[in-house]
């Protein structure tokens, strides 16, 4: 008994040994890796500062030098921009024309501007998600292993996808815009087909995860492709199926006021040209604006979510 014990116990003091060296090796490593790490850091930005013309470290102590310009000399400029109201700092200049920008709709009642910008903004948003969503469903569903035999078919499906979401939004939008000119029709057509792309690879990974057992008895009972997809699929999806839809929205609220920074219409377009021409009032009831409806956008859309799909869900996945 005493020589077992003996032995059990060299056996456990030389499993913890080597434990503590590969406890040190592998905080060597890491001390190692995290090193270099920093190092190649550092060095990237020591040359991304010299090739900066203006030098980023140079200039870094100024970088809230443009909070003085964006502070209104009267605050209730904000508000007055915002609904496009008079303003009795007005000196003829675009700074504070701001009842110019009204769009009349009869009589005195008139929207304001920005209000209008904005709305363009989400109609960019819903009307490009909408093509995603209409050409998305379909490819999602010939691209699924499971409900697709085809491997030739699935493969040129899902490379079509990944094409369509290997280019940034803004590029596409560049291209769409030499072809039909700079304004909201370009930015749809980018964000459309970045949308088609993205919605697909999350639809068809969806599609991937059903219960078959539907579909075996349909297809039982002779029931042709589409319809297994229509009656067995589609009901299983297709609440995780809007779910995405409605994140996507988010998501392209954001990117149409980036489009339109560069052309793409809405209030991107507004914001930008108020930012470099360093009108406080108006940049900052732009800003307010934008904020206010991307968190209704984001909270009406988190609330339709779990409607959809169940208060359970966003439960596990928390």
């Amino acid at each position: 008994m005493t020589l077992s014990a003996t032995i059990q116990s060299d056996a456990a003091g030389q499993a913890a040994d080597a434990w503590r060296r590969q406890s040190s090796l592998r905080r060597l490593y890491t001390a190692i890796g995290i090193g270099l790490l920093l190092a190649t850091l550092c060095g990237t930005m020591w040359f991304a500062d010299e090739a900066n013309a203006g030098h980023f470290f140079d200039r870094l102590p100024h970088i809230l030098d443009f909070l003085s310009w964006l502070v209104p000399k009267d605050w209730n400029d904000v508000w007055r921009a915002l609904f496009d109201v008079a303003s009795p700092h007005d000196t003829g200049t675009q700074e504070f024309n701001f009842p110019l920008g009204r769009v009349h709709v009869w009589g005195g009642f008139y929207i304001p501007e920005y209000f209008e910008l904005m709305l363009t903004t989400l109609n960019v948003a819903l009307v490009s998600t909408f093509i995603g969503f209409i050409f998305a469903v379909p490819f999602s569903f010939i691209a699924a292993r499971n409900l697709t035999p085809s491997p030739a078919l699935r493969l040129v499906v899902k490379r079509f996808m990944e094409l369509l979401r290997a280019f940034p939004e803004i590029v596409i939008a560049g291209l769409f815009a030499a072809i039909v000119s700079i304004g909201p029709v370009a930015a749809i057509i980018a964000i459309g087909l970045h949308s088609i792309g993205a919605l697909g690879k999350l639809f068809y990974e969806v599609n991937e995860n059903i219960d078959m057992r539907a579909e075996e008895g349909l297809r039982a009972v002779g029931a042709n492709w589409f319809e297994r997809v229509r009656f067995a699929g589609l009901p299983q999806v297709l609440p995780n199926f809007m779910s995405y839809t409605l994140l996507r929205i988010e998501i392209n609220v954001r990117i149409s006021t980036i489009i339109g920074a560069v052309g793409g219409g809405g209030i991107g377009e507004e914001l930008k040209l108020s930012i470099s021409r360093g009108f406080g009032a108006k940049t900052l009831a732009l800003v307010l604006l934008l904020f206010t409806t991307i968190f209704l956008v984001d909270q009406f859309s988190a609330w339709l979510r779990r409607k959809l799909v169940g208060e359970q869900a966003f439960l596990m996945s928390a």
